[in-house]
């Protein structure tokens, strides 16, 4: 791929097309950026191709986490591209090579954030963002791609793919035999199901509010797909276990009532791995004398994943199952049309991840 790859070297942008983040619960504003002058130590600049649209940027603009001291800032943290030129420092890339930039750091330069401007305001970037054409990125964000992976699912590399097998593998602990739920099967549930597939799980459950998504989910290896707007989804689940317990709860959703429940619901000796974030206002409330018995419950951020241990094994998985995670890209559109692509995936119109193309932008 580098010989293709450098190909796309070329004089160097000023200034590039990004949504930025104005304000909280409002539309992102699609324009141009001015790049920074310089690269700092440990930043690459990356002409990205595509770019995935994870329910962590929806908690972003819709404030999930609370205030926005950095406003106005650029959103995106799994994207593909190409190096277009390297700063003092870096060693791990040349330009023209493929990479991939996540959010989960590897090896290499944890730099400086940069900053970039529009319209005479500054413009806040953490050390990877992909909702735009170029990008600085931190050396220790970024990871070269295996030939056989095209460009449009490079993306899932980023996010989605890490943090479902992570959470999988590292923090549920599913083993041969496991009785797994998942609630919430939009990108990264879709990856959790193969995951839980691959671990030898005897049932694999979930929940989600979609029709579309739990078909999907159903194609993907779920062995039960649960609507939960339609009555007692925890009894559904018994009943279809004939006295059989969980040993482990993966919540997606961030929803309270639903983590509750679900502590509840899994085995005196299961565990409940919180991926989704609830809102910073939404506490869950938990009867704890169970956790002095065995039964757990844990938040993760990604799985445990680790980029520079973990990629070569997973890329490897992922070969084989390359056809399977072409149906998890369910949109694609251009990058001045990402405000609808955020209402497909707030909305559940999307059933799989969205992809923004960045190509032409």
């Amino acid at each position: 791929m580098k010989g293709t790859a450098r190909q796309r070297v070329r004089e160097m942008p000023k200034n590039t097309t990004a949504a930025i983040l104005v304000k909280q619960n409002d539309a992102l504003v699609v324009d141009r950026v001015e790049l920074p002058e310089n690269l700092g130590v440990g930043q690459v600049l990356v002409e990205f191709d595509y770019s995935g649209l994870c329910g962590s940027q929806l908690g972003e603009i819709q404030g999930t986490k609370g205030f926005d001291p950095w406003l106005p800032h650029l959103l995106g943290h799994e994207g593909v591209g190409f190096v277009l030129k390297v700063g003092p420092g870096v060693t791990r890339f040349i330009p023209g090579d493929r990479v991939v930039a996540h959010w989960l750091p590897t090896a290499g330069i944890s730099s400086e954030c940069p900053r970039y401007a529009w319209k005479s305001r500054q413009v806040n970037a953490g050390l990877v963002t992909t909702f735009n054409r170029h990008g600085v990125i931190s050396e220790n964000r970024l990871t070269i791609l295996p030939d056989w992976i095209p460009n449009e699912l490079g993306p899932l590399f980023g996010c989605a793919l890490p943090t479902a097998f992570g959470t999988v593998e590292n923090i549920a602990n599913v083993r041969i035999g496991s009785s797994v739920l998942i609630m919430g099967v939009g990108g990264v549930g879709l990856n959790m199901i193969q995951a839980c597939q691959l671990r030898g799980a005897k049932d694999i459950i979930v929940f989600d509010l979609i029709d579309s998504r739990l078909s999907l989910a159903s194609k993907l290896g779920a062995t039960l797909c649960i609507n939960t707007t339609c009555g007692d989804s925890f009894a559904a689940v018994n009943n279809a276990l004939g006295g059989r317990s969980l040993d482990c709860i993966i919540d997606n959703t961030g929803n309270t009532s639903l983590i509750e429940a679900a502590f509840k619901a899994v085995d005196s000796r299961g565990r409940v791995v919180l991926v989704g974030v609830p809102r910073h206002d939404h506490d869950v409330c938990i009867h704890s004398l169970d956790l002095h018995f065995g039964k757990t419950i844990v938040g993760t951020a990604g799985g445990e994943f680790k980029p520079e241990d973990d990629f070569s094994r997973l890329f490897s998985v992922a070969e084989v199952m390359r056809d399977s995670l072409k149906a998890l890209v369910t949109e694609v559109a251009s990058l001045k049309e990402i405000n609808d692509l955020i209402y497909f995936l707030k909305s559940g119109v999307s059933s799989g991840r969205c992809l923004i193309d960045l190509r032409n932008s």
